[in-house]
């Protein structure tokens, strides 16, 4: 399979942009499903989904780090970051679009697109290149002109990460020019599973890029990661299989204990919601636009613990859940349009 070679350094940093972008796209897409869980019910699901929206913020981390060791910054509040849902990764599958709904088949099945392995790849899916104008991947930045895309997130990471190789042999250290003041280390994370690992050289880039491509798809297929953490898109497989994986089960079939799901048991809001589905003066529009000023300071703030005060990590992770207030206040509220639907956040943060 031939992956595309970065040319140089800022390919590089556009790439890693790209990867942040893409790491928190998917942290809108599974706290709206989350948080449609009526509280009490389906125990499992709302267990598996947060503890992944978690390590998305890990992984957000991490490639944060990777791009201020390379001498970047990261920005989360630029216009463009957060996508206008539904929307396709910034990695470039063109085969699906992630959007905002309910806890549901069809959003689990969506979550298995995001987190799929590369072993899953038809083998008729080797074009590579695609013309992209505009996109996600080119956010806050020029015209990028001919782009790749990717069949899943680990084959993306793996074009970064022989893109650090080829930049190495080149440049030696001097491609590790950033501040190591600006890394952000384990003392400063939320939670989860994995470790928080600064970037300073080759080394630790490299396990930055594993631990990522390992909690998200697996290795190489594998259910479970070195640690014996089974990774994202085997933990949502299970809500589909409804068991649980335990060691020694192959893909596909887990044989250990039942998870129970409710799929009833879910605030039947509207997908892909947007500010102007609510009439202006309404308590949903007012919930929403609170909502929006929420986590748009949210992401000001994790850009500020990316730029030098990482100490603020912590208490912006812990803001992305107590933003959950505001999100059941929109839950709980009928659009009273007679669709039958609630209201739900919109995260039009920022639009490009």
């Amino acid at each position: 399979m031939s992956l595309y070679r970065i040319k140089n350094l800022d390919e590089l940093k556009r790439h890693l942009f790209a990867a942040m972008q893409l790491e928190h796209a998917t942290i809108p897409i599974y706290l709206t499903a989350l948080y449609s869980i009526v509280p009490g019910t389906n125990r499992e699901g709302y267990h598996i989904i947060r503890a992944v929206a978690v390590e998305e913020m890990l992984h957000l981390t991490l490639v944060c780090n990777l791009l201020n060791a390379v001498g970047g910054r990261p920005d989360l509040s630029t216009p463009g970051f957060t996508p206008n849902y539904p929307a396709y990764l910034p990695d470039g599958e063109q085969d699906f679009s992630a959007g905002l709904q309910a806890f549901s088949p069809q959003a689990i099945e969506t979550f298995l697109k995001i987190e799929r392995p590369a072993s899953l790849r038809p083998e008729e899916s080797n074009k590579r290149f695609r013309k992209r104008k505009r996109g996600l991947l080119a956010a806050g930045h020029t015209d990028a002109g001919e782009e790749e895309h990717f069949f899943s997130i680990g084959e993306f990471y793996k074009a970064v990460e022989i893109g650090l190789d080829d930049l190495y042999a080149e440049m030696g250290d001097a491609l590790f020019s950033g501040d190591p003041a600006l890394q952000v280390g384990p003392e400063y994370y939320y939670s989860g599973g994995g470790g928080l690992i600064p970037v300073t050289d080759l080394a630790s880039a490299k396990r930055a890029l594993d631990l990522i491509a390992e909690q998200g798809e697996g290795v190489t297929g594998h259910i479970f990661d070195e640690d014996g953490e089974i990774a994202h898109y085997y933990r949502f497989q299970q809500l589909v299989l409804g068991r649980f994986y335990q060691e020694g089960d192959q893909p596909d079939h887990p044989t250990g204990g039942a998870v129970e799901v409710d799929w009833s048991a879910v605030y039947p809001i509207k997908p892909n919601a947007k500010i102007a589905d609510y009439p202006e003066g309404s308590e949903a529009r007012a919930a929403a636009e609170a909502f929006n000023a929420g986590y748009a300071a949210y992401l000001a703030l994790l850009t500020r613990a990316f730029n030098g005060e990482p100490n603020l990590l912590v208490d912006a992770v812990g803001d992305m859940f107590r933003l959950k207030d505001l999100i059941y206040q929109l839950m709980r509220q009928p659009l009273g349009d007679g669709s039958g639907l609630n209201a739900a956040p919109t995260f039009e943060i920022n639009l490009a």
